[in-house]
């Protein structure tokens, strides 16, 4: 188990809470937000019971095995359309600092490897009536979930079984945040948008999202699909879950 004085090493001066087992990084952190915690403040756990997913799936993380954590954000209202973006592409980015291959991601913020499912990205905002107050931006990574015999067999991976050697959870969370630190200065920059289109493994291919068929043609700035359906009609996809064909 990692514990506190090790992130308290690694993270030196940045912010963060950790608990050995919660319901949810999210509540924690959105709380902390609404209290006026810092940009890049961060919540992290050993096991959540409660974590939350998109479409609203709830998920156990067991202790020991993943990283389950989530960061405060404070962006421009103008940057808000990219900080699913930024999620995808930090994990990307510290999968890279292990020398890993073949990682992609699929629309809109499913990181893969090996064409299966390694992350869950969660972006939640909290506001004062209209006024933007932050963003919590909640993170799972498995490092060495066992998926065997399990619905998610294949579709979903960890990081150890495929690098094939044991990780450091606190050095990973450390690589991380400073990812995310890195893009979170760029939200809303053509940078930050170019960079996670250039990881999409979604574009070219046969989907099917939302009740519609087509190929994946293209993806906006803000980053929604293009598809264009076999009668020649181009829908924009906002959100929703993709079946690649």
């Amino acid at each position: 188990m990692m514990t506190e004085q090790q992130l308290q090493q690694a993270l030196q001066d940045r912010p963060f809470r950790y608990y050995p087992q919660v319901d949810s990084t999210q509540d924690i952190a959105l709380a902390w937000l609404r209290d006026g915690a810092e940009a890049g403040a961060a919540v992290i756990c050993d096991e959540q019971l409660k974590g939350r997913g998109r479409q609203g799936r709830v998920w156990h993380t067991p202790p020991g095995v993943a990283l389950a954590l989530s960061v405060i954000l404070k962006p421009i209202p103008s940057g808000m359309k990219h900080i699913t973006m930024l999620g995808a592409l930090a994990i990307a980015d510290m999968l890279d600092s292990l020398g890993m291959q073949d990682v992609t991601i699929k629309w809109p913020n499913d990181v893969r490897l090996q064409g299966r499912k390694v992350c869950g990205v969660l972006p939640e905002a909290a506001w004062d009536g209209d006024r933007l107050l932050g963003v919590a931006l909640g993170m799972g990574v498995n490092v060495r979930v066992d998926f065997t015999g399990t619905d998610l067999e294949y579709t979903a991976i960890s990081i150890e079984p495929v690098l094939g050697r044991t990780v450091d959870r606190v050095q990973l969370i450390q690589t991380l945040l400073q990812r995310v630190d890195f893009w979170a200065m760029r939200l809303g920059t053509p940078e930050l948008f170019e960079a996670w289109k250039s990881r999409l493994d979604t574009l070219g291919q046969m989907v099917v999202v939302n009740g519609i068929s087509g190929r994946a043609e293209a993806v906006n700035r803000d980053g929604a699909l293009l598809v264009r359906d076999g009668a020649g009609m181009l829908h924009t996809i906002i959100a929703g879950d993709i079946l690649m064909t």
